[in-house]
């Protein structure tokens, strides 16, 4: 759960785009993916997913500096039919094979009614939601997850199988926000965190469902997208390529119009609103709702950059010999 820093400085939009641009730039991207990714990383800092934001440049900039992913790709379609997309990301970031393949998606599903691109061969493609929200207007459901390579040793703790577990989903609502389920289903599971034994402890069904949701990351974002379970029969030109991505979408008139379902979810909206909320919060959303209200509000008033943040973009500026936006 991404929580807004409680001690930061306001940047616009605009520079940590160009902040971003520039570094990608400075290790060789080709300028329409490095401002592809700006756009991005900039979209997520706006909603309030700062863990996917302009903060990853500093880690994706060192990848294609040093080697490790590949940071000019030929990004390509190597299966196609009516309904399906495999792409291949030619050892660079994910970014750009599921964003192409998320565009080219909505255009089969709002033809054939439903539609299926798998990515593979590329690196960390951020956060789910990206493509979900592309289906947002289209009259289309979306499923998105993806998969990574897992390396699981004898006797490492049960959590370790859920691996990354991205995944988002959309239901398009009206006149209220859309519905935007974007999360990583091991959130407070990780090593790092203080409340994941406890958790176990309390309720282990939370993590069999984690693991589970996760465990369906892994085979139909990962073993589908040809990411196999044993890192030794991984052949990769590029190291850091050992993710893949899968995106579904369909359109909600195979079943019933549009506008009913959309209605409906208005409904749905405004009714859990009126719900009280949960202990330490002052209001009860659906997924999607504070991100978009985050979202204007940054838009107007510049995005938040916590102290972590801002020393990430710091340490990867001194690195590159370029400016910080601050």
């Amino acid at each position: 759960m991404n929580v807004p820093p409680t001690e930061f400085i306001r940047v616009p939009a605009a520079d940590l785009h160009a902040f971003v641009q520039r570094a990608g730039l400075t290790v060789g991207m080709a300028e329409a993916d490095a401002t592809l990714l700006a756009e991005l990383l900039t979209a997520n800092d706006l909603r309030g997913v700062f863990s996917h934001g302009t903060t990853q440049i500093a880690t994706y900039a060192r990848l294609m500096r040093d080697g490790v992913l590949n940071p000019q790709p030929d990004v390509h379609v190597a299966q196609e039919t009516p309904t399906s997309l495999l792409l291949d990301g030619d050892g660079g970031l994910g970014y750009f094979p599921a964003h192409m393949g998320t565009r080219l998606v909505i255009e089969k599903a709002k033809q054939q009614g439903i539609a299926i691109s798998l990515t593979r061969n590329h690196g960390h493609f951020g956060a789910a939601g990206l493509y979900s929200r592309m289906a947002d207007g289209h009259d289309l459901l979306c499923y998105v997850t993806s998969g990574h390579q897992l390396v699981l040793q004898p006797g490492e703790p049960y959590f370790e199988a859920a691996g990354g577990s991205p995944m988002s989903f959309l239901s398009p609502a009206g006149e209220e926000q859309s519905l935007i389920l974007d999360f990583g289903a091991r959130h407070d599971l990780y090593a790092s965190s203080p409340y994941r034994n406890a958790i176990a402890r309390l309720a282990p069904g939370t993590v069999f469902r984690a693991v589970g949701l996760g465990a369906v990351c892994q085979s139909w974002g990962g073993f589908l997208a040809g990411v196999p379970f044993d890192p030794a029969r991984a052949k990769r030109t590029w190291s850091g390529a050992n993710q893949g991505s899968l995106v579904i979408a369909f359109r909600i008139d195979l079943f019933i119009p549009p506008e009913q379902f959309k209605a409906e979810m208005d409904a749905y909206v405004c009714a859990v609103s009126a719900l009280t909320p949960l202990d330490g919060f002052d209001r009860s959303l659906l997924p999607g709702a504070i991100e978009a209200i985050r979202e204007a509000e940054y838009r107007e008033s510049g995005v938040p950059v916590g102290p972590e943040h801002w020393t990430r973009l710091e340490g990867l500026a001194g690195e590159l010999g370029i400016q910080t936006p601050w």
